[in-house]
């Protein structure tokens, strides 16, 4: 076959052409660019309806990315799900703001999921390779780090972090592997969560510690 200018994509392994493709139209400026996103992505990647995407956006891995309906990428946002049997998996009408970074780091075998409704401000980072799962409707400040590892005495540890429905974490808060945080729960700015948080609480301080405890929902349908 002869090679020129209308072919030699075709030479070169898929995957790395969808990423030499997305990595192109990543960097279109918007309008224009947000529109052919928005045409072109769904070739190479799952991708649900009326998804808007920014200049700047890097998608590693697009095989292992799953984007809902309307979720929003806004610019300079990393979506790194480039290793074997990794995923990242955005529900629907989720927004990732400027900045943001998620990395399921170099083993395989990491999910990270963010909830439907959920919003992440500029600059959270998150980063495996434990799981990550983020509920629905979460309120995550700008920031935040989310690092589902830890160096302990017997080597790296990756037990995961799970942070519940209709959670709240202010600016600059670092939450560390094996964490839960339960749902309707708020973390006060700057705050580092080394331990498990009931749900329904208020908690502050390095390390974090709960201040207070709301009332729950149930508690409140029953009285």
């Amino acid at each position: 076959m002869v090679i020129n200018k209308y072919n030699f994509l075709f030479l070169v392994p898929k995957p790395l052409r969808s990423l030499i493709i997305l990595q192109f139209l990543g960097w279109i400026p918007r309008p224009f660019g947000v529109l052919l996103r928005r045409l072109i992505y769904p070739l190479f990647l799952k991708i649900g309806r009326s998804v808007y995407i920014q200049s700047g956006t890097e998608l590693l891995g697009p095989e292992r990315i799953e984007l809902g309906d309307e979720v929003k990428l806004l610019r300079d946002v990393r979506l790194n799900a480039n290793a074997p049997n990794s995923k990242i998996w955005l529900g629907s009408r989720v927004c990732l703001d400027r900045g943001v970074d998620i990395n399921v780091v170099t083993q395989g075998n990491c999910h990270i999921e963010i909830g439907d409704g959920s919003y992440l401000g500029p600059y959270a980072c998150l980063a495996g390779p434990g799981n990550i799962t983020i509920g629905k409707k979460c309120l995550i400040a700008s920031q935040v780090g989310i690092y589902a590892n830890n160096h302990r005495e017997y080597g790296l540890s990756c037990d995961g972090i799970t942070i519940e429905d209709h959670c709240w974490l202010g600016s600059g808060v670092k939450i560390l592997d094996g964490v839960t945080i339960g749902k309707n729960s708020v973390v006060g700015a700057g705050a580092v969560v080394t331990k498990s948080i009931p749900p329904y609480s208020v908690a502050v301080g390095v390390p974090a510690k709960v201040i207070k405890r709301k009332i729950s929902e149930s508690l409140l349908v029953q009285n």
